[in-house]
């Protein structure tokens, strides 16, 4: 069927090698910083309370293991997809070339509100942070230009009498330069932001653990029970909360597959990609497993659904005014390096399906001097500023986890595929126990989409629908595999 026609390995590959206009200028260590700057940041910094006093407990540990090991499952078949196919594309390009066209524009749609949304999502929450930050200076933002002029009600869009979240708009544009002037200047701009906020989280490890020593009793009566009780309502706690956690958290981890999204960007991407990763997977589940510990051994989880919990923690247990204005430090440094990473990656995604003739050929332009898709970087960059000018933090999270568990489990099964269409391309990173791994990514990826509301699912189904009023309207006529 025509729906399903795939683009050959041997044609992905030689686009890989072909001039593309891409400079290669990142290595291991540069896609490992890229990996971190896109993950550590609104998950860690503000989901883990919310989640931790709504869901896990505790224990929310435990969920952060779970979706770990959803991702260390994806992440080695996106190596393995990574190093045979190193071109931009992501997801997208794997699919394309394993389970057809219109799978792999699903997943490309699905990409769009990883990315996009995720930049809004993550600018909004900077904006949160910035408010509460100025606050600890008694300096107050008026909320008609600090907060969404929109917000969900019982389920209906209301107003809320402001004018614009001008904080979200004026990061989302300032960073957008930045990509725009080229992808070495914004990689060293990253690994400031990354160097930064890990070293403050590693800190909070630190003074974690210290804490524990010196106030032993209180840290084991936080965490006491390790599991709390289920209330009888699905999610609420008990290991039905573990699993509800760990498909909320899960936007955590959203973003580490943007290292392959810049395969046309580095310098040897068959070796340097599944470095980038999964030592990017292994640094930050260490990071947020050991962080979600230290946050509920201080304080109660009951206490974490706040929107600055490791702030409010902090002053809790009355921690020195220094430290906390570095924990507020790294959450700005988090949170921005989260939205750099975001609108990079979304550019490449479009200039990929635009080379496919799935999308009008303008999304490939590529600046002739700074060597950059520099028109999408710009399209990318003012809808991520108006959608985080207009929208609340709640509507814009809901699709985020649902649609990129979605595209993990597609690019697990298209290593299944590909290994039984083609068991002998070589691959320079073979993933290992096939077909055990993909078939386990699989299902823990789906079993954390049917553990999140029916709402999600909703917004999922309508995001779908328009996304193939496009495919159908447009891209499957033009699509230069079917002219081929």
């Amino acid at each position: 069927m025509s729906l399903f026609r795939t683009k050959s390995i041997a044609s992905l590959q030689a686009e890989a090698n072909a001039e593309h206009g891409y400079k290669r200028t990142l290595g291991p260590i540069s896609l490992i910083s890229l990996g971190i700057g896109s993950v550590v940041g609104a998950g860690i910094f503000v989901q883990t309370g919310q989640a931790a006093a709504l869901y896990g407990g505790p224990a929310i540990a435990i969920s952060f293991i779970v979706s770990g090991i959803a991702c260390l499952f994806a992440g080695l078949c996106y190596a393995e997809l990574a190093s045979m196919i190193p071109v931009s594309g992501s997801a997208y390009t794997y699919t394309y070339g394993s389970l057809g066209e219109v799978l792999a524009w699903v997943v490309g749609w699905c990409l769009i509100l990883e990315y996009l949304f995720s930049g809004a999502a993550v600018a909004v929450s900077w904006s949160g942070a910035t408010r509460d930050i100025l606050r600890e200076f008694n300096l107050v933002l008026p909320d008609a230009i600090s907060r969404a002029p929109l917000d969900v009600v019982d389920g209906n869009l209301v107003r809320t009498g402001a004018l614009i979240n001008f904080p979200a708009v004026f990061i989302s544009l300032l960073l957008t330069y930045i990509l725009y002037i080229g992808i070495k200047e914004s990689s060293r701009f990253n690994n400031v932001m990354v160097v930064i906020k890990v070293g403050v989280l590693l800190a909070l490890i630190g003074y974690g653990i210290n804490y524990f020593f010196g106030h032993r009793a209180e840290v084991m009566a936080n965490l006491t029970p390790f599991i709390p009780e289920n209330s009888g309502t699905f999610g609420e706690h008990g290991w039905s909360g573990v699993f509800r956690g760990a498909g909320a958290i899960f936007f955590a981890y959203v973003g580490f597959d943007c290292v392959s999204a810049a395969a046309q960007e580095t310098k040897n991407p068959q070796r340097d990609l599944p470095i980038g990763l999964l030592g990017t997977l292994a640094i930050v589940s260490f990071l947020f497993i050991s962080v979600s510990l230290v946050l509920t051994g201080m304080v109660h989880y009951s206490k974490l659904n706040v929107d600055a919990p490791f702030i409010f923690a902090l002053q809790q247990v009355e921690a020195p005014a220094y430290f906390r204005y570095l924990i507020e430090a790294a959450t700005l440094a988090g949170l921005t390096s989260v939205i750099l990473v975001s609108l990079l990656g979304q550019p490449r995604i479009f200039f990929a399906m635009a080379k496919d003739g799935l999308l009008p050929s303008t999304f490939a332009k590529i600046h002739p001097k700074y060597g950059t898709p520099h028109v999408t970087t710009w399209i990318t960059g003012i809808s991520c500023a108006v959608i985080a000018g207009l929208f609340p933090l709640n509507l814009l999270g809901e699709l985020i986890s649902i649609g990129t568990l979605l595209a993990f489990a597609l690019v697990c099964a298209g290593v299944l595929m590909l290994r039984h269409r083609e068991p002998n391309l070589p691959r320079p990173f073979r993933t290992p126990f096939v077909p055990l791994v993909p078939v386990l990514g699989i299902v823990i990826c789906v079993m954390q989409m049917f553990s999140l509301p029916s709402i999600t699912w909703l917004n999922l189904t309508i995001w779908m629908a328009l996304g193939f009023a496009v495919y159908f309207g447009y891209s499957r006529k033009h699509s230069k595999l079917a002219k081929a």
